[in-house]
């Protein structure tokens, strides 16, 4: 097991997540905020270097980075949705059971497709990265929200955002069960 400055990143990004949920807890939105942005560019700095040197390139990047990735977003959702602990606008606990859902359906899909028909790489399409985007601008919102509470224009958009994501986290889901029903037919026929 190769140990990389990608890898690295990735596991200081999974490090953050305590930190980021403590600062939710504890009320503070400007910390909370700073975390996660900080986590966002360990995300971006493991990316570049994995893409453009080879060397720092492994497998274990390739299973460790989505880990990182989903248990962050998660915990932001999970924590972000508790009504003691809101920060700006509140993220309504509903989305963040279909943004959790989602998330277990891709993987349950992904160990169904993997013991089935053998598929090692199913990677991530067009809407589902903008699914992403939009979860994580939500987030950000939402903190920046909590810093700046007497920005009301704010909270509308942070709301506004909020609403979005459940439209695009079903998109995405929907589009996901579309290939896989494609893949199978694919398979079916050859």
């Amino acid at each position: 097991m190769t140990f990389t400055i990608p890898n690295l990143l990735t596991l200081l990004r999974m490090g953050l997540v305590p930190l980021f949920i403590i600062a939710v807890v504890n009320g503070d939105s400007t910390k909370a905020l700073l975390i996660f942005v900080a986590a966002g560019v360990t995300d971006a700095l493991d990316g570049f270097i994995a893409r453009f040197w080879a060397s720092q390139q492994s497998p274990l990047g390739g299973y460790l980075d989505p880990v990182a990735d989903k248990l962050l977003l998660t915990s932001a959702y999970v924590v972000l949705s508790i009504p003691s602990l809101t920060h700006g606008a509140p993220i309504p606990l509903w989305v963040t059971i279909l943004v959790i859902a989602r998330d277990v359906l891709l993987v349950t899909v992904a160990l169904v497709l993997y013991l089935a028909m053998g598929v090692r790489r199913f990677p991530p399409t067009l809407l589902s990265k903008g699914n992403t985007v939009l979860q994580v601008v939500a987030v950000v919102l939402v903190l920046i929200a909590g810093t700046l509470p007497e920005a009301h224009w704010l909270q509308q958009v942070s709301t506004v955002t909020i609403y979005l994501v459940p439209m695009s986290t079903v998109a995405s889901g929907l589009d996901y069960i579309v290939r896989v029903s494609r893949l199978e037919a694919t398979k079916a026929k050859g």
